[in-house]
């Protein structure tokens, strides 16, 4: 299995305290970056700026994907642009919720 896809596998153990959905399911992760070395960069956003968790799931995903061999660092970067809506959801995440 490659890098990307355990980072994706470790994305899909953190859960959205609100919704009872994975944050890769919920749309949540813009982008996995996995450079030279090992360096990980994630651009995620949450469901609102004034998320419960605004300040402690950015550090969950960061010590998470650090644990995975072959990462030698991860760093997020929480952004609200594009804001984040339902639309972004996987099938699987629209269907367990409800909105198909």
């Amino acid at each position: 299995m490659d890098l990307e896809n355990k980072i994706v596998d470790t994305l899909k153990t953190i859960y959205d305290p609100e919704i009872p959905v994975d944050i890769f399911e919920l749309g949540l992760i813009y982008e996995v970056k996995i450079e030279q070395g090992g360096q990980v960069f994630i651009d995620m956003t949450l469901t609102s700026p004034n998320c419960p968790v605004a300040e402690t799931m950015p550090k969950e995903v960061e010590d998470k994907v650090a644990s995975i061999e072959g990462v030698e660092s991860a760093k997020v970067n929480i952004v609200f642009d594009p804001p984040w809506d339902k639309d972004m959801m996987s099938e699987e995440a629209k269907l367990e919720l409800g909105f198909l």
